[in-house]
């Protein structure tokens, strides 16, 4: 099992991006506390998430996609719940 962050930006204003959404929304195992940041659990790999989503955003938008399995990790100011999310699935 992977664990990929995933982050991006959507530049053209004002645009809703529902099936970009609703894709990171179907993975059961997530964590989204930031505004274009998830962190998701998954069998895909980075290149097969890019590749995934890849087609959801518009060619001028940015995407990055990151497999920090076993990496460490550190955080501040989340809820409970989040913080609680991070130290079990990272």
């Amino acid at each position: 099992m992977n664990t990929l962050l995933i982050s991006y930006d959507l530049n053209r204003p004002h645009q809703d991006y529902p099936k970009l959404l609703n894709k990171l929304k179907s993975y059961g195992t997530r964590w989204h506390h930031l505004d274009s940041l998830w962190i998701i659990k998954t069998n895909e790999s980075a290149k097969d998430m890019r590749d995934t989503l890849k087609p959801l955003i518009d060619s001028d938008d940015e995407l990055l996609v990151v497999n920090i399995t076993d990496d460490a990790a550190a955080w501040s100011g989340f809820n409970d719940s989040g913080s609680k999310w991070l130290k079990d699935n990272l």
